[in-house]
């Protein structure tokens, strides 16, 4: 029974780390790429059916989130370093990424048939409030200095963090919408980030008390904001998957196309520069991204 769950266990750690990476980029969808592995459904029942079969369940929780702590905590550098030096091929791998799934979503939302007026509608609503959104969001880059990310916090900001985080866990919980994306539109990106990252250095020292403290108000309210978000949301998505299938696909198609085209117009795709190299580079990195994401999904969806 062991060698059999030993696998799994690294596949969902594995998952976990991607998706942990998934949250540090703007614009992309947390909920994508969890259908992209496979794992979208089966953590959606195991949330909403804890108690049921709370052993397999912890199978699965336990090994996943401590992929996605690991990879939020080692990745927020390396990926906040890729973004500053070479962002337009380092999103357009993950643009790529997102891209690469819309086969496998389109033909969920249509299910052999033909697309009637209605379906065409819960496809083009939420692509336009999406694109609407987009354009409409300012240019939020945010402050550079650390100390000028965690500055002033008090008990608003701290409100602010936690609703920020319901909101971010509900915008994960839907393939096609970014929970950093919203974090991003609130103007919370810049300090969740840089207060992940500097919990590297808190476990270097542990005894750095006030480091510890900006942490922890940045983080505490955004992971239960998250945790309740996350809860709450999964059994409404639930319950429209049983009952509204072709629908729900619909609305994710639209999301994912929207997202895909908001995209291009973050302004942090091309905030490093962008070179005839770099532009080619970056049409290899969206090719890569849309393969592995195609054939991965393939076998998931």
């Amino acid at each position: 029974m062991l060698n059999a769950t030993l696998p799994k266990i690294g596949r969902d750690f594995i998952n976990g780390l991607v998706l942990g990476i998934s949250q540090i980029i703007p614009g992309v969808s947390g909920g994508t790429i969890a259908l992209i592995l496979g794992v979208y459904f089966e953590l959606i029942e195991a949330i909403n059916n804890f108690a049921r079969d709370i052993r397999k369940n912890l199978l699965l929780f336990i090994p996943l989130f401590i992929g996605m702590a690991a990879g939020l905590i080692i990745f927020s550098s390396i990926v906040n370093f890729l973004l500053r030096n070479f962002s337009f091929p380092t999103m357009l791998f993950f643009i790529g990424l997102i891209a690469g799934i819309v086969p496998h979503v389109y033909a969920k939302a249509r299910e052999g048939e033909k697309f009637i007026p209605r379906d065409i509608l819960f496809i083009a609503a939420p692509f336009i409030i999406l694109l609407v959104i987009s354009f409409l969001k300012g240019d939020e880059t945010g402050p550079r200095s650390p100390e000028e990310l965690i500055a002033n916090i008090g008990l608003a900001q701290i409100l602010l963090f936690f609703f920020g985080g319901v909101l971010a866990a509900a915008a994960l919980i839907v393939p096609g919408f970014s929970g950093s994306f919203v974090l991003l539109l609130l103007g919370l990106y810049h300090p969740a980030i840089y207060s992940i990252s500097t919990i590297r250095i808190l476990l270097t020292d542990i005894t750095n008390i006030a480091l510890l403290l900006d942490i922890c108000k940045v983080l505490v309210p955004l992971g239960i904001g998250i945790i309740i978000g996350f809860l709450s949301m999964a059994r409404i998505i639930e319950k429209l998957l049983r009952n509204y299938q072709k629908q729900v696909y619909q609305i994710i198609l639209g999301l994912i196309l929207g997202s895909i085209i908001a995209l291009f117009n973050e302004p942090m795709v091309y905030s490093s520069g962008v070179s005839p190299n770099l532009i080619i580079i970056g049409i290899a990195s969206f090719v890569l991204g849309t393969l592995v994401s195609y054939f991965i999904g393939r076998k998931s969806l």
